[in-house]
């Protein structure tokens, strides 16, 4: 098969094509003939070797953490997808070596589920990481529900623009922060306010608007970010990081909540029930071919990237 892989850690130039063996289907695998895959921050930081503490490496090393396409072969105890089925997965495993930047990817059957019918393959790969992350942030740390407030950050990213999309479903009333070319943007998620970090002490913006704090933060950046969004804050309020383990810097009147995005197909499931109805969308930047993994690379690390990257297959 063709994929883009490493040989070694390094820059951007590192990721070029390879022809390597195609992967082995486990019992418990999907094999994926991908169509698209999505491009995260974490790849880079994969390709620069600053994950290499957590996560066994083996080189050639293909990156890539999001997949969608269509299953080319099961393993015998897999018996809810069949060949041919439109899926997508988030493609995180043990060992960090066949990803999901090349034709074929072979992934457990528990990251897997079916694609979104209204979605295409290069919006549904940029749903998986990037929008498990929004539902573990909104739905399953902080349980939002009717009637609270949220504060966002990075709203127009790609975690942010799926938390949005998430809280407001949820019927959560969402503020985010974007730079001001992007305020129409995030409002036509469901935004309700948008904050400009650029004019200061967004904490202080926020209680321009709500006295009192708002309930809860979702923190995509930590540092500086974390700690000045924390000034949103209610007390008792509530505050998940994806950026930091201890988010609330030993304050006692709020609570806390670190994510590291796991897969989960049951998840990915709800993802897509959402998209189908019309309550998801993916908003996607610039889709690049697979050829081009080093430009989408360079694009992502330039940062402000409004939604998700993707690679076409």
């Amino acid at each position: 098969m063709r994929a883009i892989a490493i040989d070694g850690f390094g820059g951007s130039d590192e990721l070029t094509l390879h022809d390597l063996e195609d992967p082995k289907v486990g019992p418990d695998s999907v094999l994926i003939r991908v169509r698209a895959a999505g491009v995260n921050p974490v790849d880079f930081k994969i390709r620069e070797g600053r994950l290499e503490a957590a996560f066994p490496h083996r080189f050639p090393l293909v990156p890539g953490w999001d997949a969608a396409g269509t299953v080319e072969a099961v393993g015998p105890a897999v018996t809810d997808l069949t060949i041919g089925d439109e899926v997508y997965a988030y493609c995180r495993k043990t060992e960090i070596s066949e990803g999901a930047y090349a034709e074929l990817v072979s992934v457990p059957q528990t990251h897997v589920a079916r694609k979104p019918e209204r979605a295409s393959m290069v919006a549904a790969a940029g749903v998986p990481l990037a929008a498990l992350t929004a539902w573990q942030c909104v739905s399953e740390k902080l349980a939002l529900r009717d009637g609270q407030t949220v504060l966002v950050t990075a709203a127009a990213g790609g975690v942010g623009h799926f938390a949005v999309q998430l809280a407001r479903s949820l019927g959560a009333e969402v503020i985010g922060t974007a730079s001001e070319v992007n305020h129409d943007f995030v409002r036509s998620l469901g935004a309700d306010a948008v904050i400009d970090y650029g004019d200061g002490d967004v904490g202080a913006q926020v209680r321009d608007r709500h006295p009192d704090g708002v309930d809860a933060v979702v923190d995509l950046y930590g540092g500086a970010v974390l700690t000045d969004a924390s000034g949103a804050l209610r007390n008792g309020g509530q505050v998940v990081s994806i950026a930091d383990p201890d988010p609330t810097g030993g304050a006692e009147d709020i609570t806390g909540h670190y994510v590291f995005v796991r897969p989960d197909g049951a998840q990915l499931g709800e993802l897509a029930r959402l998209y189908d109805d019309g309550r998801l969308t993916t908003e996607v930047a610039e889709a690049f071919p697979l050829a081009g993994a080093a430009a989408a690379h360079d694009r992502l690390e330039e940062g402000h990237v409004r939604g998700k990257l993707v690679l076409e297959v």
